[in-house]
């Protein structure tokens, strides 16, 4: 199976060694499943526009190394990057503020995707952060309706960090609420569940939206699915984490990942164990990229999931 991850980037800046130092490291969410998914195992792409920069090559040379094949490669002056500023404090946690570089188009056109990877793609993956103009929005809609229309699973990462770049709160998540009849697997989190209405309302919601499977996570308390009626729940390993940068694009990679080494094609191929299994395997990804303090670079590998798996069972 294949998977392909359509979407953005995004630079987080880190303090570096000296004042006034900061080390660029490549990140933003359809970048980071991607190579989460490579990293178990699976192939995946990924397709985005890029600044010709350092960044820009360096992301080029990051998805490499991680055998994720960039499709849309040529670097573009008209590109500029978004960025995300990341401190730390004096305890390593991260905090967060985000700002979008005016005149920023990292986005891709209808017709960067017509690609022979996107036809033979078994899923395919957007995030939030397409909608947040009108031309990337037009292109996720375009890339996530013909998945639906050719038979492919269609996955979306709501983040609302994304949204709320927008200034505009509300008519961010009208934006999602538009694209949602189009998905199969929604990913949110406690802040973006309560932006949708709250618990209680997310079940309505999936069976209205036509959403097969609903995985909320909880941070520090674990992830709970809402799937055919039925809520499926896992608790927080047994070490309690701080967030970290990537744990959420670890935890949809490792889930995404199981369902494609179970070859699930569409959504009536799913069963409750395997729901289950994605969930645990998503949950020790998350936990791990937050024990190495997060960041591209921290996305685990199957093997290292794996390990884990076998002294946490013990």
């Amino acid at each position: 199976m294949k998977f392909l991850s359509v979407g953005e980037m995004v630079v987080d800046f880190l303090p570096g060694d000296g004042e006034g130092v900061y080390i660029r490291r490549a990140g933003g969410a359809p970048a980071n499943v991607a190579i989460a998914i490579a990293r178990h195992g699976c192939e995946a792409g990924f397709c985005g526009m890029m600044g010709d920069d350092d960044f820009g090559h360096f992301l080029l040379r990051t998805l490499k190394d991680n055998h994720v094949e960039p499709l849309v490669t040529q670097l573009t002056d008209m590109a500029t990057t978004t960025m995300a500023f990341v401190t730390l404090n004096t305890n390593g946690d991260r905090s967060f503020t985000f700002a979008r570089k005016p005149g920023a188009d990292m986005f891709l056109s209808k017709q960067n995707i017509d690609h022979p990877w996107f036809w033979e793609a078994d899923i395919v993956h957007a995030g939030s952060c397409s909608l947040s103009k009108g031309a990337a929005k037009e292109t996720t809609i375009y890339a996530l309706t013909e998945s639906r229309l050719s038979g492919k699973l269609v996955s979306f990462d709501m983040n609302y960090r994304d949204l709320l770049w927008d200034g505009d709160g509300k008519a961010a998540v009208r934006a999602v609420m538009d694209i949602l009849p189009y998905v199969d697997l929604l990913k949110v989190s406690e802040e973006e569940a309560a932006m949708l209405g709250g618990e209680d309302a997310l079940p309505h919601l999936a069976h209205e939206s036509g959403i097969s499977v609903m995985v909320e996570t909880l941070g520090g308390r674990g992830c709970r699915c809402f799937w055919n009626g039925k809520v499926l729940e896992l608790p927080a390993l047994r070490t309690r984490c701080v967030d970290a940068t990537g744990a959420g694009d670890a935890f949809w990679g490792g889930f995404l990942a199981t369902l494609m080494k179970a070859g699930v094609h569409s959504p009536t191929d799913l069963t409750e164990g395997l729901l289950y299994s994605a969930l645990y395997c998503g949950n020790i990804a998350g936990w791990l990229c937050v024990q190495k303090k997060g960041a591209i670079e921290s996305l685990p590998t199957e093997a290292e999931v794996h390990r884990y798996m076998k002294e946490y069972d013990q």
